[in-house]
């Protein structure tokens, strides 16, 4: 029988179920030595125990698994001068490595950015960087096409 490859899924925070969301945050209190057995972090948490081992290895923020890989990011935005540098600060601002930049010829007013960056021991949040270039003014999504 062959086995089955892994495939992995990025969603963002409002498709995911509410008791993984809260494996998380276990996680999160064991790692800052807050809590120290999976039962006080299960209990601060409002979940069993075995939910916690059921799905401890199968979810983790977006950041927390990206280091020393490849992110290939699509954004839109309006064709407005100065926005894609705006974007490229906030990445230098994170520290991530600038690989690649693909910007389409603007249609009625809108272009297309395709951003390769390159994340390093010493990046900031991934998470939070996207959600900043998502704040920008001018920004109509951004999407992350793969992780390499």
């Amino acid at each position: 029988m062959a086995e089955e490859k892994t495939k992995y899924f990025v969603v963002k925070q409002k498709a995911v179920p509410e008791v993984l969301l809260k494996v998380v945050e276990a996680k999160k209190l064991l790692e800052s030595e807050r809590v120290l057995t999976v039962q006080e972090a299960t209990d601060r948490v409002g979940i069993s125990r075995s939910s916690f081992y059921k799905y401890k290895d199968d979810i983790f923020p977006f950041y927390d698994n990206t280091k020393g890989k490849t992110v290939t990011f699509v954004v839109q935005m309006d064709d407005e001068q100065g926005l894609l540098s705006d974007i490229l600060h906030i990445v230098a601002v994170y520290r991530a490595n600038i690989l690649t930049i693909h910007q389409s010829i603007p249609v009625n007013g809108v272009a297309t950015i395709t951003l390769s960056v390159e994340i390093k021991t010493n990046t900031g949040n991934v998470s939070r960087m996207v959600e900043e270039i998502e704040e920008q003014r001018g920004i109509h999504f951004v999407k992350i096409l793969a992780r390499e």
